[in-house]
């Protein structure tokens, strides 16, 4: 069986990745002409590293990756602890695998270079899709450039704005959440000694919040900052913005905070507008499936875009192991995820909401009934895609 992947991102690779070694042939297309290094860091727990473990790919990421101690909220100003969740060795222990904070551009090196590996044939760039038929038993997908290709089925990892995802589900825009994210990624050492131990901190303040955490063996310190701006819309990670509205909207923040906005170079800020979709009830046909942000975009706030994406490629490659047909196997590949991605999702606009509560008191108490509550995510690493009954 042939399966065309539209999408060479984190979810669409590692796709690749789970149904080549399954035994399915694949084609990856990617609409880019290169891959470049985009983006900036990730957050990858035991679900996502536990797919990536199966595939014999860890053991090369860790050495890319940190591993740290704990995830950290502490308020705006005074920068006092609200919540604290350990992980460290303690957390790799209890999972099976670690909690690391990896640079995106690392990890999609990783996936890219065991593709070539494995099928040096596989990846497609500069294919764009512009349109998907179903004909009898194939699929067609057209591209850009008027080159036809065919397959038994097609897995549209492309995004929030999916080509794919227009074609199964009609047209579906994404709805702008009202949140816009500033990145930034500084040199360690631009920054005093002693400037955060090896934690995620999350500074959280009336409506925006900011994170910390480290990249590539504490070299690298990656800054995402989101502030509420009806007004923004653009959803480009590339799109530049001026470094003193970045400085001035975190005016007044910790000093922690202010030190990495300091050190950042100030033609390397970016911004992009955070947009999502309310969870669908259904994200295939016969022979086309959907994977990643274009079956459930998922807002930042509980760092799991990435881990959900890889989750979702190695059940869709059990699920096309388990079915009598691609038919079979696509329905259960999605009867088995939509739970699951919808929680995440709401759970994720949840969390932005407690991040951003206006009144400081109001905001410390959310936060101790998160840590009396025993914490926001254990959900989140239990869950096995190697290994969970699909039904």
């Amino acid at each position: 069986m042939k399966l065309i992947i539209a999408g060479a991102g984190i979810g669409g690779t590692t796709a690749a990745l789970c149904l080549l070694e399954a035994g399915f042939e694949v084609q990856l297309l990617e609409r880019t002409p290169t891959i470049e290094e985009v983006g900036a860091g990730i957050q990858c727990g035991a679900n996502a590293l536990r797919v990536l473990k199966h595939l014999g790919l860890l053991e090369q990421i860790i050495p890319l990756a940190v591993q740290p101690e704990a995830i950290e909220f502490r308020d705006y100003q005074s920068g006092d602890q609200l919540y604290r969740m350990p992980l460290g060795d303690d957390y790799a222990r209890r999972y099976g695998a670690p909690y690391l904070h990896i640079h995106r551009a690392d990890l999609q090196r990783v996936l890219l270079d065991a593709l070539q590996q494995t099928a040096p044939d596989a990846l497609c760039l500069g294919a764009e899709v512009a349109e998907v038929v179903e004909a009898g038993n194939e699929v067609q997908v057209r591209l850009g450039d008027g080159r036809t290709l065919n397959a038994d089925g097609v897995v549209g990892a492309d995004g929030a704005r999916s080509r794919v995802r227009n074609y199964v589900l009609g047209e579906q825009q994404p709805r702008f959440t009202g949140n816009v994210a500033w990145r930034a990624v500084v040199p360690a050492d631009r920054l005093a000694a002693g400037w955060m131990e090896c934690v995620g901190s999350n500074f959280v303040g009336p409506r925006q919040h900011a994170v910390l955490y480290y990249l590539r063996g504490q070299r690298l310190a990656n800054l995402v900052a989101v502030v509420e701006n009806p007004d923004w819309t653009d959803d480009s990670w590339v799109a530049r913005a001026p470094w003193s509205e970045l400085h001035a909207e975190f005016a007044g923040w910790h000093p922690m905070v202010q030190a990495i906005i300091e050190a950042v170079d100030k033609d390397q800020c970016f911004r992009w507008a955070l947009y999502d979709h309310q969870p669908f009830d259904n994200w295939s046909t016969e022979r086309v499936t959907l994977l990643g942000d274009a079956a459930h975009a998922t807002l930042p706030f509980m760092a799991s875009g990435a881990a959900l994406a890889i989750e979702d490629a190695r059940v869709l490659a059990r699920a096309l192991q388990q079915a009598d047909s691609l038919a079979d196997g696509l329905q259960l590949y999605q009867r088995n995820r939509m739970a699951r991605t919808a929680k995440v999702q709401r759970s994720s606009a949840l969390m932005g909401h407690l991040y951003h509560i206006d009144n400081n008191m109001l905001r410390r108490a959310a936060f101790a009934g998160l840590r009396l509550a025993g914490g926001r995510e254990a959900f989140l690493p239990e869950y096995d895609a190697n290994q969970v009954p699909l039904t």
